[in-house]
């Protein structure tokens, strides 16, 4: 048997740590949250923090290891959920749903057919990190005739899509980009003014991964200004909150980081979540170490 504690019971849950925490060997957390590195000194004898998410930039891996404590998440299990999204948020915005529902919700159909809204088929579409996401997104472009094209660190020899190895140029060949890759350091800002000036007034940016990766403030500036079409978003810099400039703009397309937020989809990677726990209780093993992990395991 494994007891279990909610954090977010407790009136003071660094006073419950500081006289409880020698007692907790697991964590389960989410990409979200993570855990703070003021809970983590607090739980010495810590084996497993177990992420319900595929991304897990909230939690510091590092000091993790540091303390021979096994992160995991819930990969896989998300693929299809999140690349569906991102398929839906580049049909919302080439046939301008937001605008197409509210005409004939309003009435103002009565009055006027709706304007004329743009194929989503046939684009040039590149994708930013082709990992199981990237390579499920690039899957369902297939069924709407895309021209797939993808940036990520190391080309993938398996793959016919074309590689390049440089995002500004990709963005300049590209009318469409999907951004799947984690937050952190190492992601903050690829899409910047410049990658963002050579979709151009045309181009429609995409983002499910991290809000981190997206210069949030470029991005207001450049869809204002109309240096760049349309967005399609789930994620945001500073989750919950959405910068007012982007919610009274036409031409974005917003969604409260639903990614993979549905039944099916959550029971699954909540399963994961506490499978990782159970195995390692069994066994000391787990079954979805993050990268930086595997050798502990």
């Amino acid at each position: 048997n494994i007891g279990v504690q909610k954090l977010a019971d407790l009136a003071s849950p660094l006073d419950w740590l500081k006289e409880h925490g020698s007692s907790v060997d697991y964590v389960m957390t989410n990409g979200n949250e993570g855990l703070p590195e003021t809970y983590m000194l607090l739980l010495p004898n810590l084996k497993v923090i177990s992420c319900n998410g595929v991304g897990y930039d909230a939690i510091n891996v590092e000091r993790a290891i540091s303390q021979n404590v096994i992160v995991t998440h819930t990969p896989n299990v998300v693929n299809a959920e999140t690349s569906t999204t991102a398929i839906l948020l580049m049909l919302a915005c080439y046939r301008n749903f937001r605008s197409c529902e509210n005409h004939a919700r309003s009435g103002a159909w009565k009055l006027k057919k709706h304007e004329l809204t743009r194929t989503a088929d046939g684009r040039k579409v590149g994708i930013l990190g082709m990992g199981r996401i990237g390579r499920a997104i690039a899957k369902k472009l297939l069924a709407f005739d895309a021209t797939i094209s993808y940036h990520s660190r190391h080309k993938k020899e398996d793959l016919s899509y074309r590689y390049f190895d440089d995002l500004l140029e990709m963005a300049h060949h590209v009318e469409c980009l999907i951004c799947i890759v984690p937050g952190g350091d190492r992601t903050k800002h690829l899409v910047n003014d410049e990658v963002l000036n050579a979709l151009g007034p045309e181009g429609v940016l995409i983002n499910v991964g991290r809000g981190s990766v997206v210069d949030e403030e470029a991005l207001v500036s450049s869809l204002q200004e109309k240096r760049l079409g349309w967005a399609g978003l789930d994620v945001f810099a500073n989750e919950p909150s959405i910068p007012g400039a982007l919610t009274v703009l036409d031409n974005v397309v917003l969604v409260p980081h639903v990614g993979t937020a549905t039944v099916e989809t959550r029971a699954s990677m909540t399963s994961l979540t506490v499978e990782n726990i159970l195995a390692y209780h069994k066994d000391k093993t787990v079954l979805t170490a993050v990268p930086e992990c595997v050798d502990l395991v």
